[in-house]
């Protein structure tokens, strides 16, 4: 094949232009990088103060404890290795402030240009940004130990004997001012994120984690307008339909919903129940929900798409942690061994023993749950002197469960955190990344078990093992088991996940902005003085110092209590707000089709959420130490397996938990149009009917369940009859012939509806390429510039050398001629 320049040289302009992707995020404002090309060098500027800090308590009675032994320990392992620690004491704190040399970076890049994966990142192509020093460094100090009565004692582990306080990196004033400007701030939440700018400053982990939340922010706006569009649909229908009308203009007697203190009751005094029920429980709901099964892949793929523009643009495509840790290794101790790889049967073993036993003890939580709701129910409908609890105990019981489980998800959060650690901890992988990936899967896995099982309990058991009049399921013998209502359970299921979306989003913004900025307010006027004593120079000098100028003692001084007044972060820091939006993903994904506004909560919150996340990384908390990534991690296949689950979940609650099936069985094969005949009357007129059945108190084993005061109406009238919602036979209260057919239509509808939609995902996977062709071919360029590049080095040495040589050998044969020259006189 011949060479075509022509070609090379589109290539090559090709690989100097934007890609299209980054162009439509922009255009949609997504982001906003104001039309620049994104450069893959983060900008380089001197920095006035340090790379890290330490900071420990101490007293003037302390001077000779072992604390401050092995502070002075530590500090002296940390000059061994060339850094530069600078001591600065105020009141009874110690600031120990480090810089790295820079042959500690010169030995950074050039082991990443020798690379396999990592030798064409950024950081070997010039000056080392102060994010990537702040990452070496950081790496340095949590790998460097003392040896304390012959144990190796690490960073952390000083910390929990105090031996040291916190450490943190500083806060650069120009790029935080910048960004408070053009981000991190309330009145721009409408305007695109500057991600590079955050990428430059809080490293592409943390730029990653806000470009996908800005696009999944992006892709709720349309299923948020379909969501609320099958909202207004139930809610235009409801009035004119005829289940509505058959419901409030009911004369049936229903039977008491528990023992003792409640009585029958008229079906129409649910009247508005009904009506709710209907504007979740419609024929729109299939449709939304096979849209938002297609939905999630649509975001996902394009969201790969998205990624790859930006993580090319900033050469780390091919970028590999676990090579990096073995770069950071070598740079921290030239005499390193590597950490082998390393299974053991019996730790997995355990691992997973404990893993199972503590998903065994959730699903035991969401038991306690259903058995709060049942007593909750009972107590209710005795005890409360309201009329209006007493009437809707059960709908009461289950707001007041769906609270406490919401307190329970925040309670079992941080149980869910350590568990997960120490689980972690046990299987003892060999490298960070490993753990985190291992850390993560546990924590979401426990998380999703503590938010879903008491919803799947509602969803798919609620009102379908709870028995008959004669015949009911009680807990303990004594206390029976909810049912549902006639209208169907899709509302129980409605309000549970209203109720926790609702506490849960509003909760945790309100907390998560109030600690942190009413902290930062106390701090302020603990840092005033600092302020008053040098105010003149803070303002003209150190505010606006030029490159290579040094900051003066005192300014630095505030500028260590400023940073050390923030809230304090850790590793633990960005995966918090992952876990946070990825379970609300689950929410908007799974049993979507019980809550079609859950798009519209999730936007509304998703706007307020970015700038809040944004405000707190830059004004609120200490400086995240920046990360390199070139995905999201872990959280990628988690939210696939969410999309499938989704699928899953979302057949099985239109197949299962709604009446959508029931209601196609009673309009084709029982209802007034059975068998395609016309009588101009409506097709479901009857069919709330149709789904109940009979119990007479004569029966021997009803009127054990009932007494004859619980079936006497309100207005005073005995009756010998109630209805409950099942297909039963009148008589021996056996499952009728339409039950089996429902089910069966059910199962059908199930399998039919799964591979529809798992087609439809298949199509929009294939559809949507994972890499656009302008990442592909940018990467080519690169590829083939640095194999040039190489070639030329190569060639140029072997040049010199070949001339080194060729000099050496006229040196020889002029010095032989000599010689030759003198033996022969």
């Amino acid at each position: 094949m011949d060479w075509d320049p022509g070609s090379f040289t589109m290539k090559r302009k090709l690989g100097h232009r934007r890609q299209g992707s980054i162009d439509l995020l922009e255009t949609i404002g997504v982001v906003n990088e104001n039309g620049n090309e994104i450069s893959s060098v983060p900008p380089v500027q001197s920095h006035l103060t340090f790379d890290f800090v330490l900071v420990a308590k101490i007293s003037e009675e302390e001077e000779n404890n072992q604390c401050v032994r092995k502070q002075k320990a530590f500090i002296a392992a940390l000059k061994g290795k060339n850094l530069k620690v600078h001591r600065f004491r105020d009141d009874d704190k110690v600031f120990y402030c480090i810089r790295a040399p820079e042959r500690v970076f010169e030995t950074y890049r050039y082991l990443l240009k020798v690379s396999d994966a990592c030798n064409w990142s950024c950081e070997q192509q010039g000056t080392i940004p102060q994010s990537t020093r702040i990452r070496i460094v950081d790496f340095i100090l949590h790998h460097t130990c003392i040896d304390s009565e012959g144990v190796s004692e690490y960073l952390p582990d000083l910390m929990k004997k105090n031996v040291f306080e916190t450490h943190f990196c500083l806060h650069e004033k120009r790029e935080q001012k910048e960004l408070k400007q053009s981000w991190a701030r309330w009145s721009a939440c409408f305007r695109g994120q500057p991600i590079t700018n955050v990428r430059n400053y809080l490293g592409e982990k943390v730029a990653l984690y806000f470009l996908w939340l800005g696009w999944y922010t992006f892709l709720l706006i349309p299923a948020s307008v379909i969501g609320l569009i099958v909202f207004l649909y139930g809610l235009a229908f409801y009035k004119t339909s005829p289940l509505i009308q058959e419901v409030c203009q009911s004369n049936v007697i229903m039977c008491p919903l528990c023992d003792i203190s409640c009585k029958v009751w008229e079906l129409s005094d649910t009247c508005m129940y009904a009506k709710v029920s209907l504007l979740f429980d419609n024929e729109g709901t299939v449709a939304f929900a096979m849209f938002m099964a297609v939905w999630a892949t649509v975001f996902l793929e394009f969201w790969k798409r998205h990624r790859s523009s930006y993580v090319c643009a900033w050469k780390v495509f091919d970028w590999c942690e676990e090579e990096e840790e073995l770069i950071l290794e070598i740079v921290n101790n030239a005499r390193c061994e590597p950490k082998m790889h390393i299974h053991s049967y019996l730790r997995s073993t355990i691992v997973m023993v404990l893993a199972t036993l503590m998903m065994l003890i959730i699903i035991g939580l969401t038991h306690a749950l259903v058995v709060f709701r049942v007593i909750a129910t009972v107590l209710l409908a005795e005890n409360s002197s309201w009329p209006v609890i007493t009437d809707n105990s059960q709908t009461v019981a289950l707001m007041l469960g769906a609270v406490l489980h919401y307190i329970t998800i925040t309670v079992m959060t941080r149980v869910n955190c350590t568990v997960s650690m120490k689980l972690s901890e046990i299987e003892n992988k060999h490298s960070h990344s490993a753990i985190e990936r291992s850390f993560t899967v546990k924590m979401f896995i426990f998380q999703f078990f503590t938010m879903f099982s008491s919803l799947m309990y509602t969803a798919f058991f609620l009102g379908r093992i709870n028995g008959h009049p004669g015949g009911y399921t009680r807990l303990s013998g004594i206390w029976r088991l909810e049912e549902c209502h006639p209208s169907g359970c899709l509302t129980d299921l409605f309000i549970q996940m209203s109720i926790i979306m609702v506490l849960k989003q509003t909760f945790n913004n309100i907390f998560e902005y109030a600690g942190p900025w009413f902290r930062r307010w106390l701090n302020r006027k603990k840092t005033q003085k600092l302020r008053r004593r040098c105010l003149k120079c803070y303002k003209k000098e150190c505010m606006s110092a030029k490159e290579g100028s040094e900051l003066c003692e005192n300014c630095k001084l505030e500028d260590l209590h400023r940073n050390y007044g923030l809230i304090n972060t850790d590793s633990f820091s960005l995966f918090n707000e992952f876990l946070e939006m990825v379970m609300q993903f689950s929410f908007t994904t799974i049993f979507v089709a019980a809550f079609p506004l859950a798009p519209l909560l999730a936007l509304l919150n998703n706007i307020i959420e970015i700038r809040l996340d944004a405000i707190k990384m830059v004004s609120l908390e200490r400086r995240l130490v920046p990360k390199k990534a070139n995905n999201i991690g872990v959280w990628t296949e988690v939210l696939e397996a969410i999309s499938v689950l989704a699928v899953i979940a979302n057949g099985l609650v239109i197949g299962i938990s709604s009446d959508f099936i029931p209601r196609l069985v009673y309009k084709y094969y029982y209802g007034p149009c059975a068998n395609g005949s016309d009588t101009g009357i409506d097709c479901m007129v009857g069919y709330i009917n149709n789904t109940l059945s009979i119990a007479n108190i004569s029966d021997k084993r009803v009127s054990e369940d009932f007494t004859q005061n619980q079936m006497v109406t309100y207005s005073g009238i005995h009756v010998t009859h109630c209805s409950y919602r099942d297909y039963r036979s009148n008589e021996d209260y056996t499952l009728t012939n339409q039950f089996w057919v429902i089910l069966a239509a059910r199962l059908i509808f199930i399998i039919m509806f799964e591979h529809v939609v798992v087609i439809f995902k298949c199509v929009a996977s294939w559809f949507v390429p994972t890499s656009p062709l302008d990442v592909r071919n940018e990467r080519l360029y690169d590829k083939l510039r640095r194999l040039k590049e190489e070639l030329r080095v190569q060639r140029a040495q072997h040049d010199t050398l070949t001339k080194l040589n060729e000099n050496g050998n006229v040196k020889r044969t002029s010095k032989q001629k000599k010689t030759n020259k003198l033996n022969s006189m």
